[in-house]
This record gives C-alpha cells, sequence and structure tokens, in this order.
C-alpha cells in the first residue's frame, strides 16, 4: 500500500478561486470541489480541482480568497455529468491547511507532483509554427483497490524528444506540475467554445525498470 501511495505525489499552494460544491457521496460521506488558484514562475497561474472530503475540512469555513496548501494524490475520475470533458481531473487531498497569503510568495514551488506509472497510449510528437518540440503522453498510474488513474503529461524539447520513443508498456518516472489551459472546440454546427484541459507539464522523465 505504501509502494502505491508514493507512487502518486503531488501538493499545491493556491488561492480559492471558486467555491467548493459537491461532486458525490460515497457511503454517506460527501466529497466536494474546491479550485484553487496556483501562481506559476511567470505572471500567469493554474486553476487546479481539488476534490476534498467533508471529514478532512469545514466546507462552510472555505471563502473567496482564501489560501491553502494541499498535499494528496493526482487522479482521474469518467465525468458522466455531461458538462465538460469527459475525463475529470483532480487533486484528492489528503491533507489540507489553511496558510497565510504570504505563503504564495515565499515558497518557491506552490506547484510539485511526483508519479510513477506506465505508457498507455503511444506517444504523440509533434512541432509548433515556431519550432517547438511537444510530445503528448498518457500514462496510467495504479492506486489501490486494483484502480488506475490515466493522467495525460506533456513534455517540451529535450524531454519532448525523449518521451516520443517511448513505447506502450514501458514505466516512467515523471516529475513535474499540474496546470491548466484553455483551448478552442469546433463543434458540429461550427459554433467554437472555449473548454479547459488539465494536464501534468513534465519537468523530467525516466525510463525505468520494474
Amino acid at each position: 500500500m505504501g509502494e502505491l501511495l508514493s507512487n502518486n505525489e503531488a501538493s499545491v499552494i493556491g488561492k480559492v478561486c471558486q467555491l467548493p460544491y459537491l461532486s458525490h457521496t460515497h457511503f454517506e460521506e460527501e466529497f466536494y470541489i474546491l479550485s484553487l488558484e496556483v501562481p506559476r514562475l511567470s505572471d500567469n497561474s493554474d486553476e487546479i480541482n481539488i476534490m476534498i472530503s467533508e471529514k478532512l475540512y469545514d466546507i462552510e469555513d472555505i471563502e473567496i480568497g482564501d489560501v491553502f496548501k494541499v498535499s494528496g494524490q493526482f487522479r482521474s475520475y469518467n465525468n458522466y455529468s455531461g458538462i465538460g470533458n469527459r475525463l475529470m481531473l483532480v487533486l484528492f487531498a489528503k491533507e489540507i491547511e489553511a496558510v497565510a497569503a504570504s505563503t504564495l510568495l515565499d515558497d518557491s514551488k506552490p506547484n510539485s507532483i511526483h508519479i510513477k506509472g506506465y505508457i498507455c497510449k503511444e506517444p504523440i510528437y509533434r512541432t509548433t509554427p515556431f519550432g517547438r518540440e511537444i510530445t503528448d503522453l498518457l500514462v496510467a498510474v495504479n492506486r489501490a483497490y486494483g484502480k488506475s488513474d490515466y493522467l495525460p503529461c506533456i513534455a517540451w524539447g529535450r524531454n519532448a524528444k525523449y518521451s516520443s520513443k517511448l513505447s506502450v508498456g514501458d514505466m516512467v518516472e515523471i516529475w513535474g506540475r499540474m496546470q491548466s489551459r484553455e483551448y478552442q472546440k469546433r463543434l458540429e454546427n461550427d459554433e467554437v467554445i472555449t473548454k479547459k484541459a488539465f494536464e501534468i507539464s513534465i519537468s523530467r522523465i525516466d525510463n525505468i525498470e520494474e
């Protein structure tokens, strides 16, 4: 069990940008989704969704602008609501604490993740119009009780070239950060809508032996 916990470790420090709403109830325990605005090293920020149990923190005490430090696991869930993406990616909170707003400025790594898993889809390598190399990966990370999380990852530059040579079934270890980005999707009636994608931005990746 300890190995399964250590193959998916994530933490963020961010400011509440959307109040919690009920996600689902499991064995009479309510789970809520809380959105945090997490700063990048640049002037931009990522909006990370946090899944939190009512038993972990008093939901009614959370207000817009509050700053929290959260650690847990980055998980994937099938979204059956028909709203948003089919695959919902959230940071499942195992620990959460309110911290001072100054922590956002003091902490050098407000967003970090480390996972071990298996390539479960052929890597997709491409270049941008400006010649920047990118590789998209889908990594399956084992979870307790025979479950797995399917986590989209994106590699840049040298990491992209290295990742493009990986094969389905290869075991990898990845360090990076969780990120959100907006993109546009054209519908059948030619209407264009803006959607949000969540993924792991890779800072380091290794192909490892089991």
